[in-house]
Formats: structure tokens, C-alpha cells, sequence
């Protein structure tokens, strides 16, 4: 038997030792992103999102960021600079230089197909479900903030604080890095994200990208859309139609 191990395999296997322990002692819950109804989460479905931002109004997004804020347990956070608080969801403004047109866009994680925070995470805590939902394991988490730096779309957060009155369905724990989980453990009960819920109308539409009946596939079919930096060819599932 080969005792020698290199040195790559020995930092990934002491790390993600390290980021056990450390989720333990940062009081999270143990739990995993498992579909809620006992199904296998298979590649045979691609989660997606499409915002409008021709019918997406100020006060929509407002009521997304909400609306996440309540269903996942953010947002009351302290933090003595002020400026590092948690922001699963963003409310952005963007101006044609063009045509002086200012749109209002909802920006969260984008959950790439090819998701740069997986490829930099050095403990495997950053992941992305073969139905293409990108989530962090806070269990593996060690904090040291990679994917956040490797994100182009500054959608993740860092928890500086203790937390309290955390939602069972949604473990957080200070030290780790969280972001938008496309309200996992509700699209695994096939419901809405609750963003989505939240708005009353199709400015918003979520649904399986690879389901040609959907509303989302035969949505896209009919409109012209775009990606935020799809120069950057990492195929996101958010999609964006009016800019």
C-alpha cells in the first residue's frame, strides 16, 4: 500500500475535515439540499428563470427581495460597516448609453451552467445540481470567500454575524457564504420560488428550460433575450428579456 498522498489531495482532505468541524461548532443544522419528494434530481431538467424588465416594475422587484427575505431567514442582519450585509437578491438599475433607457433588473445568482464559484471552491461547498440549482454545502464551507471573488455577478454573501431564528428549511451559519438557492426546497415540491410568487404577473417566469412546453421554453421561443455578461459563455439560467 502507497503511503505518500500529494500535496493537492492532502489540503482538499484537511479542509473539508476543517469545514465539517467548523459547521458544527457555528451551530448549523445538518442537512442536505435533498429533493423534498424522494425523486433523484436528474440532468432531464434545467431550473431557469426569465425576467421581464419591460413589465417588471420598481415596487416588484422591491416585493421579490421581500418576499426572499421572509422565506429564507435574511436580511436583519447587523454588521458594523454597514455595508457587508447579506443580499441574496438585488434591486439594479441599468442605463442604455444609447438610448438614455434606464431599465430595473432583479439580480441574484444566475446559476450557471458552467458556475465559476464551483470551479475556484478548494472543499467541493460550492456545487451545482444536475438540475443546474447552484448551492453551497454550508458543512464544507471554510469561508475563505473564493467564489465570491470568482462571481461576476457579486451575488454572494458573506455572514459576519450569529445568527438566530433560522428557517429549518434554510441552515445558515456565520463564516460561510450563501447566496440565491432558487427556493430549492420549494421548486423540489414543485412549487415557486418565493420571488416569483411574489409577483403578480408573467414579469417573471420560472420553469424547466429543457421542458418544451413550458412556459419558460415557448416564452424564450417567442422573445428576444439576453444574459447578463454572455460574453463570459457560461450559459446562465437567468435570462433577461428588454435590455
Amino acid at each position: 500500500m502507497d503511503s505518500k498522498i500529494n500535496r493537492r489531495d492532502f489540503i482538499k482532505a484537511t479542509t473539508a475535515t476543517t469545514a465539517s468541524v467548523a459547521a458544527l461548532g457555528a451551530g448549523i443544522t445538518l442537512t442536505t439540499y435533498v429533493n423534498a419528494n424522494e425523486n433523484p434530481v436528474t440532468n432531464e431538467k434545467r431550473w431557469g428563470m426569465l425576467v421581464d424588465t419591460n413589465r417588471l416594475t420598481e415596487s416588484d422587484i422591491d416585493g421579490m427581495v421581500t418576499a426572499c427575505q421572509k422565506e429564507n431567514g435574511w436580511g436583519n442582519e447587523t454588521h458594523s460597516t454597514g455595508d457587508q450585509k447579506a443580499s441574496w437578491i438585488k434591486k439594479i438599475k441599468v442605463k442604455d448609453t444609447a438610448t438614455q433607457r434606464i431599465s430595473n433588473l432583479a439580480l441574484m445568482c444566475q446559476h450557471c451552467e458552467e458556475p465559476p464559484c464551483v470551479d475556484v471552491c478548494p472543499t467541493n461547498a460550492s456545487m451545482k445540481r444536475e438540475d443546474g440549482i447552484v448551492l453551497v454545502d454550508k458543512h464544507r464551507c471554510i469561508g475563505c470567500r473564493y467564489c465570491m471573488m470568482a462571481c461576476p455577478y457579486d451575488a454572494r454573501s458573506f455572514v459576519h454575524e450569529e445568527l438566530t431564528n433560522q428557517k429549518e428549511h434554510m441552515p445558515r451559519g456565520k463564516g460561510t457564504v450563501e447566496a440565491c438557492t432558487l427556493c430549492v426546497h420549494r421548486v423540489d415540491k414543485g412549487e415557486q420560488p418565493a420571488c416569483v410568487e411574489a409577483v403578480d404577473s408573467d414579469a417573471v417566469i420560472f420553469g424547466d428550460l429543457l421542458d418544451v412546453t413550458s412556459n419558460i421554453h415557448q416564452t424564450l421561443k417567442r422573445v428576444q433575450s439576453t444574459q447578463i455578461r454572455a460574453d463570459l459563455n457560461l450559459n446562465t439560467g437567468v435570462r433577461y428579456s428588454g435590455i
